[in-house]
């Protein structure tokens, strides 16, 4: 029996290591610089969404994420951008403050689309493709989260590149760091069997203002 417990942990262990390396192998060299990025000629860049505090303001990762995705926009990356994030409850909107601060930066209304069902990474690359029709996405977050959100777009056909939000250092990194090996993990076999979102819903297109989805 001890046999038998020590035998599958080993396994689970490999499994672990495997699909984290695979995960990271594959698309280390799809994180590029805001100039490579411009050029790409991408569909819409798609901000990934975290936390928000009570009185709407984007929390510390987040803000850099949007930082990053705006800077893009700005570069001409892409027309479109994409706010991905939870709108699970109506008492908690990531996508509706993503939006706001992107608005107060300057970026027009009608260039950003909401995505309030992008609960996790894996179902925001999901709804990019299968939601809002993107082919070519430039992703905007940290390094150590867009090695798991490309290899969920590249593994749903999607074609991606990321541009990493590094911009600070974040006191709960190796918390994020941690967490981050079982996602990749979890991530790499809902690619692999291409498992719908939470919601799917009718497809919207980018090629309308973006205010449809507020």
């Amino acid at each position: 029996m001890v046999g038998f417990v020590v035998g599958c942990a080993v396994v689970a262990a490999l499994v672990v290591a495997g699909t984290n390396l695979a995960t990271v192998a594959t698309t280390k060299d799809a994180i590029v610089d805001t100039e490579t990025a411009a050029a790409f000629g991408a569909d819409a860049i798609v901000v990934l969404g975290a936390s928000v505090f009570a009185d709407g303001t984007p929390s510390g990762i987040l803000q850099d994420r949007l930082d990053d995705g705006i800077a893009l926009y700005r570069a001409g990356a892409a027309p479109k951008m994409i706010m991905s994030g939870d709108n699970s409850t109506v008492s908690y909107n990531e996508v509706k403050a993503m939006k706001d601060y992107a608005i107060a930066q300057g970026v027009p209304s009608e260039d950003i689309f909401c995505d309030h069902a992008g609960f996790s990474t894996y179902e925001s690359m999901y709804r990019a493709k299968h939601v809002f029709g993107a082919e070519r996405i430039v992703v905007a977050t940290q390094t150590y989260h867009l090695y798991r959100a490309l290899y969920s777009a590249q593994g749903l056909g999607v074609e991606a590149l990321g541009v990493p939000s590094d911009y600070h250092a974040y006191s709960k990194q190796t918390q994020y760091d941690l967490r981050e090996i079982p996602a990749r993990t979890k991530d790499f076999f809902k690619t692999l069997f291409k498992a719908p979102s939470t919601f799917v819903g009718d497809p919207i297109s980018l090629n309308q203002s973006g205010d449809v989805t507020d």
